[in-house]
């Protein structure tokens, strides 16, 4: 994991997940509240290869149009993560929700 600074200064830690995709963990700007933002930084949409070519097989990129917006992240409060906290430590210490 690495830990790093956006350009407007704020915290951001960058990682990968199971399946390689890239991450964050970034103090939000939100200016009423603590909050963060966390998940997966391009949503990287696929279709089957079947669904868009003959003989097409796995997986392909499906592009999306430039004006569409997709949520990657979450936008959580500290309550939020208050009550995620004691979930995410119980599985690390059970492997289990």
């Amino acid at each position: 994991m690495k830990k790093d600074k956006t350009e407007r200064g704020f915290g951001i830690y960058e990682f990968t997940d199971r399946y390689g995709a890239e991450c964050s963990l970034q103090a939000s700007s939100l200016a009423t509240e603590s909050a963060i933002w966390l998940g997966v930084n391009d949503p990287n949409p696929q279709i089957m290869a079947s669904e868009v070519m003959e003989d097409g097989v796995g997986w392909v990129k499906y592009p999306i149009h430039p004006s569409v917006q997709m949520t990657t992240r979450m936008h959580l409060t500290v309550d939020h993560v208050k009550k995620l906290l004691p979930i995410l430590q119980k599985f690390v210490e059970t492997e289990e929700i």
